[in-house]
């Protein structure tokens, strides 16, 4: 199964309700750039996607994992890993933070 890179960062930026000048902006890479990358049709390079991932708040793997179901549980995968590097006085304050917004959002 092949990615279309330029599919993905759009969706990805659409998510985000961001415009082009915004992933620029956010990404910190010249909106010529992306605009000429989307214009033209020309992939960006490592460094330009680096960039662009980081700004959108994933990792480069991320990106490129096209099912959302193993993106989310990618995402889990490096919330438990922050978890258990926790303290354990760490760990009981997040979970109580976490109940909070459970509660928060019912």
């Amino acid at each position: 199964m092949s990615i279309d890179i330029l599919e993905r960062i759009d969706k990805l930026r659409i998510k985000k309700n961001w415009s082009l000048y915004e992933l620029a902006e956010n990404s910190l890479v010249p909106q010529s750039t992306i605009s000429n990358m989307f214009l033209r049709k020309t992939l960006p390079s490592i460094t330009t996607l680096e960039k662009i991932c980081s700004a959108l708040q994933i990792s480069m793997s991320e990106f490129f994992v096209e099912d959302e179901e193993m993106f989310n549980k990618i995402k889990s995968m490096e919330f438990l890993n922050g978890f258990n590097s926790l303290s354990a006085e760490s760990k009981s304050a997040l979970l109580k933070f976490l109940e909070t917004l459970k509660k928060d959002n019912q």
